[in-house]
């Protein structure tokens, strides 16, 4: 791996993320559990994840020409300030008006810690390796939501669960201050100047994406533009915000109230599901450079809706875990294969721009989850809630056959095929 990423900057990335992966570890797993010994209700929980949400939504868009003025990296170092002091702040605020404040203003910094990193990462990035780097980056974040919730056990038993918030805001103050004294200065890639026009699409018989460039473009491209050309890209990361959001808080409560299992077991849940993305995402990426971003999606989908429906049929502990294992490694591989795709798709100056429209559709997703989920859990139980999540990856898979052109591989390997026939028939 070091010899394949030699950039300095991308190795700082990845130690900042796998640090306040295991912040966010630490209180994703903890946050439903103290909500309902607090005695909120779910609604009342799913309202707080859109509070959440909502404020990934009022950031994700304007996200991208902050970056812009203010630079990536000051960018960063301040959401990652920001959002070590919200998570510690969480655990003393009682009334639901200010955990809404409170977690707005979490979801606000978050999406500049991920906008901030993923636009620096596709950036520096070569080419024919965006999925072989954004997925390492994906498998930091997962060390540290494995480290995370085992460390969360081993806090509430040996102190309580508010000392296990406070934990989590002490360690992504250290995040903060990885990023500030380590990473270097924006390059020109991130300041938006647009660099010189790049070469007619090409084939490759090693990667369809090496030698298959996109064309720059002699103006920029409208919000429009940008989301026509990385709708593929939205749409997964829209269903893959969607779900983790619900799962994150009800699965939990699924496994105590349906399947009888221990609640100090479940905090464990987290950890299965991001073991499966760490063992996982790399291998996910390769596949995707080397075959192609949008077919590797697709049948991560398939099998990761298999895996949904399996919560519902599996009884026993260890079989569930197994099932959110293969679903952290199908379902929650397909996001950073996602942002390689956007990443091949656009041009480096619009980098900031696409990861914005792209975390907008992340936010909208954790913003319509929770609540949709929560509705039906309440009225219809946590079967339907699972149901209902299946069908959207269902949907998801479909839309990647009826757009799957929007893969610059798949029109590689056509130019491929008629070259082939031509030579053929020649």
């Amino acid at each position: 791996m070091l010899a394949r990423i030699k950039d300095r900057n991308i190795w700082t990335i990845y130690v900042a993320i796998l640090v306040v992966g295991v912040a966010y570890g630490i209180s994703i797993s903890l946050i439903a559990h103290h909500l309902d010994v607090r005695g909120f209700s779910k609604p009342e929980m799913g309202s707080l994840a859109a509070w959440f949400a909502f404020g990934i939504v009022v950031l994700s868009l304007p996200m991208g020409g902050m970056i812009r003025r203010f630079s990536a990296k000051a960018t960063l170092v301040t959401c990652l300030a920001g959002y070590a002091t919200t998570v510690s702040m969480f655990p003393g605020l009682d009334s639901f008006a200010a955990l809404a404040v409170d977690r707005f203003f979490d979801g606000a910094f978050s999406v500049g810690i991920w906008v901030s990193c993923e636009t620096i990462l596709l950036a520096r990035a070569e080419r024919g390796q965006k999925a072989y780097v954004t997925t390492l980056y994906a498998m930091a974040v997962a060390i540290g939501y494995v480290v995370g919730p085992l460390a969360a056990e081993g806090i509430v038993h040996a102190a309580s669960m508010p000392a296990a918030f406070l934990v989590s805001g002490a360690i992504a103050a250290l995040a903060t201050l990885i990023v500030l004294f380590r990473l270097d200065p924006d390059g020109p890639e991130m300041t938006g100047e647009r660099a010189p026009a790049l070469p007619e699409l090409q084939v490759s018989a090693a990667s369809p994406y090496r030698e298959a460039p996109v064309r720059q473009r002699d103006h920029a491209p409208t919000a429009a533009e940008l989301l026509v050309r990385i709708k593929t890209s939205c749409f997964a990361t829209f269903a893959y915000g969607y779900f983790q959001a619900s799962v994150v808080l009800f699965l939990p409560l699924y496994l105590v109230e349906s399947k009888n299992i221990a609640r100090d077991r479940t905090i464990l849940i987290p950890f299965f599901f991001a073991l499966g993305m760490l063992l996982f995402s790399n291998v996910a990426g390769r596949l995707g450079d080397k075959y192609g971003h949008l077919v590797v999606m697709r049948i991560l989908g398939v099998i990761g809706t298999c895996m949904v429906l399996g919560f519902i049929l599996l009884d026993s502990y260890a079989l569930m875990a197994a099932a959110v294992f293969v679903a952290g490694a199908t379902l929650a591989a397909i996001s950073p294969v996602s942002l390689a795709l956007q990443g091949v798709v656009t041009a480096p100056a619009d980098y900031s721009r696409s990861n914005s429209i792209y975390n907008a559709f992340y936010a909208a997703g954790m913003l319509l989850g929770p609540k949709a989920s929560s509705l039906l859990f309440a009225r219809y139980g946590g079967g339907a809630m699972l149901l209902h999540l299946a069908a959207l990856w269902t949907a998801f898979v479909i839309f990647t056959v009826i757009f799957a052109s929007d893969d610059p591989a798949a029109l590689s390997k056509r130019v491929a095929r008629t070259f082939a026939s031509s030579t053929e028939n020649a």
